[in-house]
């Protein structure tokens, strides 16, 4: 997990598609209501709700929770393994948080998807 950890800390471009995400299901809501979808905006919103909550997650447990064991040092070196568990569960719990949110996000993205298509077809 560190090594992955090391990859992604720092890395702008894993950072801005965190961001654009959201950044884009927002501003597709507030186009898709503009233009009379309602229904379409209402998901998209659903969408960018979801996420949000991931974002929060990821940035209030999980990047938190990186930065500890990073700060723990060698993986091959660390004497007291109470904040691996503590890190493993943690981490597990709202990991698996997330991907329902993010689950869901899909669901309500591609039931969008299919009442767009529905309006610009008539």
């Amino acid at each position: 997990m560190q090594n992955i950890n090391a990859v992604i800390d720092g890395n702008a471009l894993f950072g801005a598609v965190f961001v654009v995400a959201l950044l884009a299901a927002v501003a597709s809501a507030a186009l898709e209501l503009r233009r009379g979808q309602p229904g379409v905006a209402m998901r998209v919103w659903a969408v960018a709700v979801l996420y949000l909550v991931v974002l929060v997650i990821t940035f209030t447990v999980n990047i938190p929770l990186n930065n500890e064991l990073a700060d723990a040092g060698d993986a091959a070196r660390i004497a007291d393994f109470s904040i691996v568990d503590r890190f493993e569960n943690t981490w597990v719990a709202t990991n698996i948080v997330r991907t329902l949110c993010c689950t869901a996000a899909l669901t309500a993205l591609v039931r969008a998807l299919v009442l767009y298509e529905r309006a610009t077809i008539r």
